[in-house]
């Protein structure tokens, strides 16, 4: 999947499900924050 720009995200328990696109840099800033703790336990 060539999608310059996007993170395609999909489930991975259904691998054929649907894909959810989220711009690079948005879905890079999600991931630290919650790295960092920023929504608390999860």
């Amino acid at each position: 999947m060539n999608l310059p720009g996007l993170a395609p995200v999909r489930d991975s328990k259904d691998p054929d499900g649907p894909v959810l696109l989220f711009p690079r840099a948005a879905f890079a800033e999600f991931v630290n924050a919650t790295a960092a703790g920023e929504f608390g336990d999860i």
